[in-house]
């Protein structure tokens, strides 16, 4: 039999369930760090090791992070030659509203205005080719008529002339007898003929 008045020992009689009643902050020896970096590194490999004793110098760099895996590469150069085909047309006036004819630089329009289809050009001599004297001066014939024809009607050819002089700037504008969303126009001198297509705002 066991003595009543004897104790009876937990288990875990020595572990502290409560916090002591002194206030006590632990200093930094009597801390037990179960995380030791330099123990870890020590059975660490060579390999290991290396990467930690080395110091990367990362360089600030642009471009890599835009090529860095494949679909940012493919987007990229896909970038860069849509910009250059845009370049390229636009120094040719594929997008610009601007014709050349013999030195002189057109700008049509058409518009209407009381029922009535107005085509006006505005001429312009490019300063190079003043200074090469080979700016065109003179009469241009002019022939319009509809870019889409209806089969059910027939629109005759409006022709047309003006003269082209040495002033720098010049503008014409005639009246043409035919109710279409796009003309089809003829420019022709002595030298050239141009052929383009006008919208009618």
């Amino acid at each position: 039999m066991t003595d009543d008045t004897e104790e009876t020992k937990r288990p875990n009689a020595k572990y502290k369930l409560s916090k002591p009643d002194t206030d006590h902050t632990p200093s930094e020896e009597e801390l037990v760090f179960y995380y030791n970096r330099e123990r870890r590194l020590a059975k660490a490999p060579a390999s290991v090791k290396k990467l930690y004793s080395e110091k990367i110098r990362r360089s600030f760099n642009l471009f890599r992070p835009l090529v860095a895996d494949k679909p940012r590469a493919v987007l990229f150069f896909t970038i860069v030659v849509i910009s250059i085909m845009i370049a390229l047309f636009s120094i040719l006036g594929v997008f610009s509203r601007y014709y050349s004819l013999d030195g002189n630089k057109l700008e049509i329009t058409g518009i209407i205005y009381e029922d009535n289809t107005i085509v006006v050009l505005r001429k312009t001599i490019n300063n190079k080719a003043i200074n090469n004297r080979s700016v065109y001066t003179g009469a241009v014939d002019i022939a319009v008529s509809p870019a889409v024809q209806r089969e059910d009607e027939q629109y005759p050819v409006f022709y047309h002339r003006i003269y082209f002089t040495l002033e720098q700037e010049e503008e014409y504008s005639f009246v043409v007898p035919f109710d279409s969303p796009q003309l089809a126009m003829f420019l022709q001198t002595e030298k050239t003929t141009l052929k383009i297509k006008v919208n009618i705002d």
